[in-house]
């Protein structure tokens, strides 16, 4: 492979790293060295990026605070980003009343978090709604809740995702209560975060049962059945952006997530034919007591995500509900084999190569811009 890097394109490649660095977290003292250097001369400048760099890079050890690699570090308390003002979340229902009368919604992991709002939604809009999980308690808990909100039944199933036997007893007994539904929402989801170096048989298994297999097993026969009843349907799943990306520290939920996509994307082109139509939702960080509990329980992680979304917060489960509504209703017939993000611009916040340029003061722009102007030739 070969760099061209002649003089003035090292040049202006170093005073870029240079002015990141300083943005990341530099100290006074390295900016007044940095500036004095720049008016010396473009190789000082040169070998004062070289400084800078030794300064603030190699001297971090394993465990060490990196505040100074991540302008993160500087929120308290996950609070919003002061452009947060310019997107508020609007936690009203998008869609008209009646939207879903007289449908029957069937929807995994509903008893809490992203899976709640989205029954809580489809029952406000006129859906008898079917939730299932293997906690019961809890099943039976929202499902009254909701009911009382809304006046629309919400039937609790205890259902086991990741045993296919689980899976059938529980169609069976949604079939006596509502028949066979109109929509499906796949939302039972497990994670954990670890080194794949720690990572055991059995924590792979764990995640991939919940996460793929009880996704296709619960998918694979309610689709059998519809097709056998001739029957129609809407199927959502519920992944994750990082499901296109891949993810350190989550491997197992990152290959699941990516099985689920690959499944649905599949079975849209497939079994359209038969009325049923699979469409997608990779959800950004969303502040759910579930995933959160797990994957943050310290609350560190939570700054960085802020930090790193172009909206400049978190989601919230309303902005999946109102989403997973739209995409589950008779206004996106014509939607099906469709991934649609919806992450306030992370994703592409960590893709592009030079975004971290955004934590580049207007000051430090200036500088690179005056040394660029007294830079000669190519």
């Amino acid at each position: 492979m070969n760099f061209d890097l002649s003089h003035e394109k090292l040049f202006t490649y170093l005073l870029i790293l240079c002015s990141i660095i300083i943005s990341f977290g530099g100290v006074v003292r390295t900016h007044k060295t940095t500036y004095r250097a720049c008016a010396v001369g473009r190789l000082n400048m040169a070998a004062a990026a070289a400084v800078v760099f030794r300064r603030n890079l190699f001297p971090l050890k394993l465990g060490q605070k990196a505040c100074a690699l991540h302008s993160s570090c500087a929120l308290r308390d996950a609070d919003p980003l002061p452009q947060a003002s310019f997107f508020p979340p609007n936690d009203a229902t998008m869609l008209p009343p009646g939207s879903f009368s007289d449908k029957v919604a069937f929807v995994t992991g509903g008893g809490t978090g992203l899976g709640r709002a989205m029954t809580q939604g489809l029952s406000q809009l006129g859906a008898t709604c079917v939730i299932a999980s293997r906690k019961l308690e809890v099943l039976q808990k929202t499902a009254e809740e909701i009911t009382a909100q809304t006046g629309n039944k919400v039937f609790p199933v205890a259902c086991d995702v990741r045993d296919p036997a689980a899976v059938a007893q529980c169609l069976d007994q949604m079939e006596k209560l509502t028949g066979l539904p109109d929509v499906v929402i796949n939302n039972a989801a497990g994670n954990f975060v670890s080194p794949s170096e720690k990572l055991s048989p059995n924590g792979w298994k764990t995640i991939v049962d919940i996460v793929l297999n009880g996704t296709a097993f619960v998918t694979l026969e309610l689709g059998k059945r519809l097709i056998r009843q001739d029957k129609g349907a809407s199927f959502l799943a519920i992944t994750t952006i990082y499901a296109e990306s891949g993810s350190g520290f989550v491997v197992p939920s990152a290959s699941a997530k990516a099985g689920v996509e690959a499944l649905y994307k599949s079975l849209a082109a497939e079994w359209g034919r038969y009325g049923l139509r699979f469409n997608i939702i990779q959800p950004g960080p969303i502040r759910t007591k579930g995933a959160f509990s797990r994957l943050d329980p310290t609350g560190a992680f939570e700054k960085s995500m802020i930090g790193r979304i172009p909206v400049g917060r978190l989601g919230t489960p309303n902005e999946i509900k109102n989403l997973a509504l739209y995409m589950s209703s008779h206004y996106a017939t014509w939607m099906s084999g469709a991934v649609v993000r919806l992450d306030g611009g992370e994703y592409v916040s960590m893709a592009g190569e030079f975004n971290d340029l955004r934590k580049v003061s207007k000051q430090q722009w200036d500088l690179i811009e005056a040394m660029i102007r007294q830079t000669k030739g190519s």
